[in-house]
């Protein structure tokens, strides 16, 4: 991109320097500055914007490609978008071959660039005659003058980032900068961006994100390459592994399932303003994840890479209708509805630290609970629980007379109260009980276990839907 003032000579001078914006409301209660690089923002709407200048570079470079030719390329329609570019500018021909669930909206968006595309069935294997990466070198092969940059092993695929996305989040994520997180497919963004950072700031975690069903995660755990298995969420995970991924500079994988990447889309859209895609959902919550594991520096910044927009996904996940049909979630119930159906026991017991232990055994006992957080005004600091107050009492009676900053135990992980159910039932299966904060008024308002989610989802019959 050009710098400061410098006019650009066309749309490809307008690829890369997307900004950071810190993520405010689904990253309540992280003790961490958490930044959204937002590259949706890149003229054609995702981060694969970076590569389809740098691929063709090289093969005009090298004479791979002449005037006049053709592209041909596998994708799931991101990188065609990039390559869209790159071709309407310098008078290419191209030819993208797209597997059949991606989405309506990503075949004619390559259409209104002039691609001619060619659907193939998904879920069939990678050395399949049909398969989207067989049918793009046959057709690179029979086309004259047709070129294959073969994202998957493109060599220029990742070194555009080590060249371009690392060093802008090294210079826009400050000091504190602990870590990058974010989706993996060919491998190529994260690949060049671990890469830039092992060689410069090695102290800086990077962490990729996994959908479930691929085999990449498991690949980089155990180096065994196991079979995929089919899931919703696009532009994302591999059936194979690709030359362009290099594991390397990669510190970690998290794996996310399909409901939880839409779900937090969804959230990331109307609690953040960030129309994205669903791979930026998945990016999301597996960094919440990861951060809910792995402590930080106090006072640490973590980058998370969110791809693409989410117009390419409107008849998808961003339907109700289309929700439903596939069973991900009761659209309408949060943890706040679920504080609603506690019954009769208050939704928030608490305790402050100089509370006497005898009084605040009396107090679990009252409300039948066993549990319950410590709070300093709304500062969530502690918690006690019934079983530690006895344990502790039978080795000294006197611990009943003392304040409970004896007995205080770490505080309960929080979630905001507009959290889907989808995302509690996840919390929950990692976490026993979860404070639950208003996010408008920053005030604790209840307290959730799973017995409360065990609860609703018997009610109300959905417990598939999440």
């Amino acid at each position: 991109m050009p710098d400061g003032g410098s006019r650009p000579e066309s749309i490809l001078d307008l690829v890369g320097n997307t900004p950071l914006v810190p993520l405010r409301r689904v990253a309540y209660g992280v003790p961490y500055r958490v930044l959204a690089k937002l590259e949706y923002l890149n003229p054609g709407g995702s981060v694969k914007d970076r590569i389809g200048a740098a691929m063709i570079d090289r093969a005009e470079k090298e004479g791979l490609l002449k005037p006049g030719g053709t592209i041909v390329e596998a994708t799931s329609g991101n990188t065609g978008v990039g390559l869209a570019l790159v071709a309407a500018v310098r008078g290419y021909r191209v030819v993208f071959v797209i597997p059949d669930k991606m989405s309506t909206e990503k075949i004619r968006l390559l259409r209104a660039y002039g691609a001619r595309v060619v659907v193939t069935p998904a879920g069939v294997p990678p050395d399949h005659p049909m398969s989207h990466y067989s049918v793009a070198r046959r057709l690179s092969r029979e086309l004259p003058g047709a070129y294959y940059p073969n994202q998957y092993e493109n060599q220029a695929n990742p070194e555009a980032h080590y060249r371009t996305t690392g060093p802008e989040i090294d210079r826009d994520g400050g000091p504190e900068l602990a870590a990058v997180i974010g989706t993996v497919g060919t491998g190529g963004t994260m690949s060049g961006v671990g890469r830039y950072f092992k060689e410069h700031r090695p102290s800086v975690r990077i962490v990729g994100i996994d959908p479930a069903g691929s085999v990449l995660g498991t690949y980089f755990r155990t180096h065994e390459l196991i079979r995929a298995h089919p899931y919703l969420v696009e532009g994302i995970g591999e059936d194979i592994i690709p030359k362009s991924i290099h594991f390397q500079y990669l510190d970690e994988f998290v794996e996310v399932n399909d409901s939880e990447s839409f779900l937090m889309a969804r959230r990331l859209a109307r609690e953040e303003g960030m129309f994205v895609g669903g791979s930026s959902g998945s990016a999301v919550a597996g960094a919440l994840r990861w951060l809910g594991k792995r402590p930080l520096p106090e006072g640490a910044t973590v980058v998370v890479l969110l791809p693409d927009s989410g117009d390419r996904y409107l008849s998808k996940f961003y339907s109700d209708d289309w929700m439903r049909e596939k069973g991900f979630l009761d659209i309408g119930s949060t943890a706040r509805d679920l504080l609603a159906r506690k019954g009769p026991t208050p939704a928030l017991v608490t305790a402050d630290p100089t509370t006497v232990v005898r009084d605040a055994l009396a107090q679990l006992r009252h409300y039948g609970i066993s549990q319950m957080p410590v709070l300093a005004g709304t500062q969530n600091v502690g918690s006690i629980q019934e079983d530690e107050i006895l344990r502790r009492g039978l080795a000294d009676e006197t611990v009943f007379e003392r304040a409970i900053a004896s007995v205080v135990q770490p505080p309960f992980p929080e979630v905001g109260a507009d959290t889907p159910v989808a995302d509690v039932l996840h919390r929950l299966r990692e976490e026993k009980v979860l404070l639950v904060r208003d996010p408008a008024t920053g005030t604790p308002i209840g307290v959730l276990t799973r017995h409360d989610l065990v609860g609703f989802l018997s009610e109300q019959g959905v417990a598939h839907a999440v």
